[in-house]
Formats: C-alpha cells, structure tokens, sequence
C-alpha cells in the first residue's frame, strides 16, 4: 500500500502519522527557525518593489494587494499605485472612484474600497500614525490578524506571526496537518503552531523567508522538495504525500447565474451605471443590467438588438454567463434607463474609471473606434 495510505483505514492520509503540537518538541522548533532564517540569507526575495523604503503603508498596501494574488501580478498594480498615492494622506483624501480606478483588473474590490476607509481612519482618528499593536492594526478596516503581523514584523521589526496563504501550505506539509485549513479547528491549530514557531528575533527575515518558502519551493503543485530546507523535518515529504497536503475545500459545485447588459453609446457616451457600494463589483461602474433575455427585449421593443457572442467570468462562489448587447440609443432607450445611478460617459475617460474585468473586456473595442 502507499505510503499516503493508511495502514488502518486504508484510506488517504486520514490517519497519517503526524507531528502534532504536543510532541513537537523545543529542539525541533529552534532547527525550523534555523532553517528557515538560513533559507532567507541565501534565497529570500529581497528587492520587491514594498521592501524598498520599508513602511507600514507600503506593506500594507502589498499585503493587501496580495491577498488571493500573485506577486507576478501585483507588481505592477502597485508600482502604478504608489506613483499614485505616494503617501497614506493622498490615498485618504482621494476618491473612492480614483481608487477604485487604481485597482481595476485586481479583483476583490471589497480590498480597495475598505484600503480607502483604512486610510481614511488613521489620517482622521490616528493622526496618521499607525497602531503598534495586532489589537490595534485588527481595529481597522481590512485588516485582519495575519495582515497585522505582517506590517508588525515586516515594517516594525516587531515578532508577530503570520499565516497567509503560503504559510499555511508549509506549515500543513511539514506537520501533516489533516482537514482543511479554512475550517475553525485547523486554522486554531495553524495559528497555535505559527505563533510557537515564530521567533522572537529577526522575525521579519522569518516571516518573509516563510512567504518565500511557500510561494517559491513549497508550491501548490510541483514543489521542489529536493531544495526545501525544511525537507528533514516534513511529514509529508516523508510520506510521499506532498499533493495530498493541504486538505482541499470540500467540493461544491458552483452555480451559474446569467446576466443581460445593453450597450447604448450616443455620440461616443456610453450609459453605464454606479453599483452599489457592496457585494459584487461594488462601487465600480458596470453596464445596466437585466436579469432575463426576455426582460431585456421587453425594455427595447422596437428597437434594433445587436446581441454579443455571451462569455462567462467566475467568481470564488459561482459563475456569471454575461450577455451583452448593443441598443440603438434614441430618446426612448434614454427614458427607459433614467436613473440616478445611471451617467453618461465618454468612451475615451472611461479608462479612468473603476470598471469589472469584464466590462472594460466589452469596452476597449469600443474605444478602439474612436
């Protein structure tokens, strides 16, 4: 039988043998901490763009922007955004539009709109000056306790823990970690062994070499167990069993909505409409939308229809099937969609604005035409 079997239940890894946090013993903490610190001396990624000019805002603006995102990605989101909002006093006093704006193609919009109120909080409530505490940094909008660690340790030098994404996978490899890390009782665990492990001193070169780890070596698939420093010490090296470690989410499958959005450009204004505030593509600028084909015809009879080839986009919870179509704007296509979250605008600003991938996807041919 594999070795990712096991022996009793002749089941995958549910009973694998594993070092808990009971038997885990001092001596065997301080060789992680070693290791990983060594890792960082010779491997640790040292010239991304947030640890230069080291800050809290600019940490936190990265670990923000990183959250469910790649550095390959990031990067140039926030080299532009820094150029931008070069302090957290100009990212408080922008609009939310602007910012939005900024963060256009990232995703997760709910991240920019409370990375706005987060400044907003500290330059009117804290002076500008940051909390030195996980308590304090928690008290904020969109931080949560791993994003407080890391502005703690990375900018601060202060020992806090954190438990982000790549973490989280080292961690349940080299303990065997059973059960998926989003339910309550492995992430208390995960949290329980990220605290203990991590060191009192040099723990922004911890901390960073950790991220590393699991971002570069310790990767989703693939990972290149042969160059891990932490490889003597790893359970699920030891049993073979690196793919099977984390524990995946449960499979739900995903439902799929569909959505009916009309194109009504005059004279080179586009109608577009203001989403509201929360929820999906919240406070971005969207196209009008209309929940069936037939609710849709209805609004437009009479009127010539140009309908889109439809296309899906996904989100974390479900697919959107998104039919466009292009209405022929006159004076009654403009009284059907008065509203006061409707505005027009330019074909040519609307690169400016906070607008869904998938819009600026139906969009820039338009603009192409001009």
């Amino acid at each position: 039988m594999p070795l990712n079997h096991c022996q009793a239940c002749q089941q995958p890894l549910r009973c694998a043998p594993q070092f808990t946090i009971q038997t885990f013993d001092v001596k065997l903490d301080k060789s992680f901490q070693q290791a990983v610190l060594a890792y960082y001396q010779e491997h640790g990624r040292k010239h991304l763009p947030w640890q230069q000019s080291k800050s809290p805002y600019r940490v936190w603006v990265s670990e923000i922007m990183l959250q469910q995102t790649q550095v390959a990605t990031v990067i140039p989101y926030y080299e532009k955004f820094m150029q931008r909002f070069a302090t957290i006093e100009s990212l408080a006093h922008a609009s939310v539009d602007e910012v939005l704006s900024y963060w256009s193609g990232l995703g997760y919009y709910s991240r920019a709109r409370n990375l706005h109120q987060c400044a907003k909080t500290i330059v009117e409530q804290f002076d500008g000056a940051w909390p030195s505490t996980v308590a304090g940094l928690e008290s904020l909008p969109g931080i949560g306790r791993s994003t407080a660690g890391a502005i703690l340790s990375l900018s601060m030098q202060q020992p806090a823990a954190i438990l982000d994404g790549n973490v989280k996978r080292v961690l349940c490899r080299v303990f065997a970690i059973n059960g998926w890390p989003g339910s309550a009782k492995v992430l208390k665990q995960l949290w329980e062994l990220s605290e203990r492990l991590t060191p009192e001193k040099n723990t922004d070169q911890y901390n960073q070499a950790m991220m590393d780890l699991g971002a570069t070596v310790c990767t989703r698939s693939k990972p290149t167990c042969n160059t891990c420093p932490l490889k003597s010490l790893c359970n699920a090296q030891a049993l073979g069993a690196q793919k099977e470690y984390p524990f995946s989410k449960p499979k739900k499958e995903k439902p799929t909505k569909h959505v009916w959005m009309p194109i009504i450009v005059e004279k080179n204004q586009i109608l577009l409409e203001k989403r509201p505030p929360t929820g999906i593509w919240g406070g971005l600028w969207s196209l009008p939308e209309f929940d069936s084909k037939q609710s849709l015809q209805f609004a437009f009879e009479g009127q010539t229809l140009q309908w889109h080839k439809p296309f899906k986009h996904t989100f974390s919870h479900y697919h959107l099937m998104i039919q466009a179509v292009e209405v022929n704007s006159n004076p009654n296509t403009v009284a059907i969609m008065d509203s006061n979250a409707r505005q027009w605008h330019h074909l040519t600003t609307t690169e400016n604005l906070g607008l869904p991938a998938p819009i600026e996807k139906l969009l820039k041919p338009l603009r192409a035409t001009l």
